[in-house]
């Protein structure tokens, strides 16, 4: 049921920052969007890996330990986790939750399925990589 939740809590936030659009006219272009927007965020962890952008999350605890205003908690996110290496994986997975939520999809049960099958099948896939 957690990613069921977080489906719902996602496509719930971006409804209401204006994201949710999609329409039985439009789900040919909206889905198709949403998707190469996942890709995105991975291409933008890769930067961020590339130039070696890590979360710098102890300094971000420990700086906001002591204020714990909204203004300050949003300045200390920025100079510490915004647009690293885990701040895009994050992005992607709340575009991927967003997605599931605006599709109604059960992803708790598919990802149970999925991970079953997968006990199911032969080392590497039969695959040399």
């Amino acid at each position: 049921m957690l990613l069921n939740k977080l489906s719902k809590e996602c496509f719930e936030n971006a409804k209401a920052k204006g994201f949710h659009s999609l329409t039985e006219e439009n789900k040919d272009l909206v889905i198709p969007r949403d998707l190469m927007l996942i890709v995105t965020e991975l291409s933008e962890a890769m930067e961020a890996l590339r130039h070696n952008r890590w979360a710098e999350l102890q300094l971000y605890q420990f700086d906001t330990a002591a204020n714990s205003s909204e203004d300050f908690n949003k300045i200390g996110f920025e100079a510490y986790i915004k647009d690293r290496f885990e701040d895009e994986i994050s992005d992607t997975f709340i575009r991927l939750f967003h997605l599931c939520g605006l599709l109604n999809i059960d992803i708790d049960a598919h990802v149970k399925l999925k991970m079953e099958y997968n006990k199911t099948r032969e080392h590497k896939h039969g695959k040399k990589f």
